[in-house]
């Protein structure tokens, strides 16, 4: 099959690529969308049946396309089930008629000539500049520990999981509390199964306060759009999990206390596992002091912003006046003696969920981008090799950027330094005939 070229390839049709590839054609930029699957293929065959959004739907944008508007969705304040974020993804392709080729599985990225050799399933591109819109969550992060579990033990990760009736019965040890530790937890230990939650560092925020989606709060104030200028340790912010947030058909806040009052048992993070014996650690308490400190310290700046702000903006004059004081979150309700050994033996536990975070998938990647541990190099989504970028990660660029709605101001951002790095390209080639 002959070689083919393109101004830029985009490795990736989920909603990441496809911001990109709106930005890159009002650019008039060509350029092709290699998907592996289906455009949305991660939402349509790695998230479980259950799941929704933690975004509200009137959060859901990509550049040039709202949740109803173009969309046309009727339930601002819900919160999408897979099945809408797929059809709001597709939706968005069709909308931007995105040149996406679907079942075009990336094998190697390599560097040629001067720009990139994208070899795939189908075929091979030559490009000038690459963009990898594939993510941060490619390949679930599963401990090393893991390894020493007693065979019996059935073992599975939120990327396989689809729904309770899918794991053995009997006990459930759920390793990780962020959003997706929680949402699994409650709806493990709802099918009937004693579920144990192991937590490590976690952060917590109310579903709502003052009467507004805590989103509602996060947008308005601007801390969304908080750019990784501005944070005194990137690597330390892009490192912090997953908000314990869940989207909730009734917008019900879901945390360590929730499942406590349901009858999860709560416990410190995993350390080891040795002859079936899962040692836990003794800083619980601690790890959920300052998750609550944290939280309270984000909803009394929030209190801040009101108060800077009721005399300039009506809705929030309207929230001051219905919610005059602050609300405090309820401290984190911790066992006075929580189990720091879990034998894995004795028949209470049938499965364990490492619910322990994602990593990218860059295995097809020959370019020495990678530090020591694995991680991509990069400033803000520039990688550090000429005509490469990176959509999708956590903080990436601002605190929304791996969030739907935040896709399309690093799209923007991206797409200008790309044309940028082309421009100049050429201008270095004219300089030197």
């Amino acid at each position: 099959m002959n070689a083919r070229s393109i101004t830029t390839v985009v490795i990736g049709a989920g909603h990441n690529g496809l911001a990109m590839s709106r930005s890159l054609t009002n650019l008039s930029i060509d350029h092709v969308v290699l998907e592996r699957g289906d455009v949305a293929n991660a939402w349509r065959h790695e998230r479980w049946d259950s799941l929704r959004l933690l975004t509200p739907n009137w959060l859901s944008r990509l550049p040039g396309y709202a949740y109803g508007r173009e969309h046309g969705g009727s339930d601002p304040d819900g919160f999408m089930t897979m099945s809408e974020t797929i059809e709001f993804i597709t939706g968005y392709a069709r909308y931007t008629a995105a040149p996406v080729l679907t079942q075009t599985r990336v094998e190697r990225v390599d560097p040629s000539g001067g720009g990139y050799r994208v070899t795939t399933n189908q075929g091979v591109w030559h490009c000038r500049a690459v963009v990898m819109a594939n993510g941060a969550f490619g390949i679930p992060k599963v401990p090393s520990a893991s390894l020493a579990v007693p065979d019996h033990i059935h073992m599975i990760t939120p990327r396989s999981y689809r729904r309770p009736d899918q794991l053995p019965d009997g006990g459930v040890l759920v390793v990780g509390a962020s959003a997706s530790g929680i949402q699994l937890a409650k709806e493990i230990h709802e099918s009937g199964r004693p579920v144990t939650l192991a937590t490590g560092e976690h952060v917590r925020m109310p579903r709502t306060y003052r009467g507004k989606d805590i989103l509602w709060w996060m947008d308005a104030t601007g801390r969304s759009n908080e750019h990784i200028d501005e944070v005194d340790d990137p690597v330390r912010v892009r490192s912090v999990p997953s908000p314990q947030l869940i989207g909730t058909a009734d917008r019900s806040t879901v945390d360590m206390n929730t499942l406590t009052d349901i009858g999860v048992e709560i416990v410190g993070r995993v350390c080891s596992i040795r002859n079936g014996a899962c040692q836990t650690s003794g800083d619980l308490r601690n790890l959920c002091t300052m998750a609550d400190l944290k939280g309270g310290r984000l909803l009394r700046t929030v209190d801040a912003w009101v108060i800077d702000n009721a005399d300039k903006r009506e809705d929030v004059a309207q929230v001051a006046a219905a919610f005059p004081d602050g609300e405090t979150l309820e401290p984190t309700r911790v066992p006075d003696t929580p189990r720091m050994s879990l034998d894995l033996n004795s028949g209470e536990f049938r499965t364990i969920v490492w619910a322990t975070g994602y990593s990218a998938d860059y295995r097809w990647l020959n370019v020495p981008v990678l530090d020591h541990k694995g991680q991509l190099r990069h400033d803000g989504g520039v990688v550090r090799a000429p005509g490469m970028y990176a959509m999708g990660h956590t903080f990436l660029r601002r605190r929304k950027s791996s969030f739907i709605h935040g896709a399309e101001d690093d799209a923007r951002d991206l797409s200008v330094h790309l044309a940028g790095y082309l421009a100049n390209e050429h201008q270095r080639a004219e300089g030197w005939r």
